[in-house]
């Protein structure tokens, strides 16, 4: 288990690539990327053993990889490109297996560049809003985003240190977030999740920073559960809140449309493959909470920040209609 270990899984199917995200094999943009590339290889393989199927093959891979973090939309994200490169190549009169194939995987790489493009301006948007020497705490976020608001505050030469909760029961902070800064060069300090409030309450924090897995178009920021103490107690010690979206979901007018995914409570009684509770105890894990937007003071899209009463001003791009009906 990273860092600890660092193994590479193989999925050879769609069924094992959405077995790795529902399973947290790959986490943070590990997902989106795992969906391009998993429905570039629905094609390659339907094209192999179903040649006049490949179109529902790929829509059918589509719906099942979407499904597999409800809360998170990247999925659907990264879909939307696969789906509709394959619907422009049949268009254009391209539709034979090979020809599918070939659209989707140019799909796919449409879908990683978008990805990178748009993370390098959402990074540079949240640097702006960083002062030389911010300490800056965050919550479960090893997300490319995060790697990219560090290399442009590297480059206009602001030097940040970061606190990371260690995000039970997974500890993604402990294992993914905060060893991703510790590779850049970032002075990094791990807290318990329950520290956020003790060190605002001290002047130890100069900004809240998180990655967001949905924010809906009045605003709402949907992540990582625990992001809402953490909001709620930097509005209430004059912290500002920063969260990071590609864009604001506009199938989620409103925090009452967006799922939230419940895992199985037994994983909060483990940690790292130990349980850490008795066969008394039950568990329960929510795994996303939502932090209304009077907690949030900027969202930071690749299109720069806005306040989160003003996302309507978002100008989505197109590959955002290619959604599932």
């Amino acid at each position: 288990m990273f860092p600890f270990e660092r193994t590479w899984v193989h999925a050879r199917d769609v069924e094992q690539v959405a077995l790795a995200i529902e399973d947290m094999v790959t986490q943070s943009s590990g997902p989106y990327f795992a969906a391009l590339w998993g429905l570039a290889l629905a094609a390659r393989h339907a094209a192999a053993d179903a040649p006049d199927q490949v179109t529902e093959r790929v829509r059918a891979a589509a719906d099942r990889l979407i499904a597999t973090r409800p809360t998170n939309d990247h999925q659907r994200l990264a879909a939307a490109f696969v789906l509709d490169a394959v619907d422009a190549a049949r268009a254009r009169g391209e539709d034979s297996p090979a020809e599918l194939a070939a659209a989707a995987l140019a799909g796919a790489r449409a879908g990683d560049a978008d990805y990178r493009g748009r993370s390098r301006a959402m990074g540079e948007a949240a640097a702006r809003l960083l002062p030389d020497g911010a300490r800056v705490l965050t919550h479960c976020w090893g997300d490319l985003y995060l790697t990219e608001t560090v290399a442009a505050a590297q480059r206009a030469g602001k030097e940040l240190t970061f606190y990371c909760t260690e995000t039970r029961p997974y500890l993604q902070g402990a294992r993914l977030t905060a060893e991703t800064l510790a590779e850049m060069g970032i002075p990094t300090t791990l807290i318990t999740d329950g520290m956020g409030a003790s060190l605002f309450s001290r002047g130890e924090v100069d900004a809240l920073i998180t990655a967001s897995d949905r924010v809906t178009l009045d605003g709402h920021v949907v992540n990582k559960v625990g992001t809402l103490q953490l909001a709620v107690a930097a509005h209430a010690f004059g912290v500002p809140y920063h969260a990071l979206c590609h864009e604001p979901d506009p199938k989620s007018p409103t925090a009452a449309d967006v799922p939230i995914e419940h895992r199985d409570g037994d994983e909060v009684l483990h940690t790292l493959g130990r349980r850490t509770a008795s066969e008394r105890v039950r568990g329960h894990y929510p795994a996303f909470d939502v932090t209304p937007p009077r907690f949030v003071t900027t969202v930071v899209t690749d299109q720069g920040p806005f306040a989160p009463g003003a996302l309507a001003g978002y100008e989505h791009p197109t590959h955002d209609q290619g959604e599932q009906e």
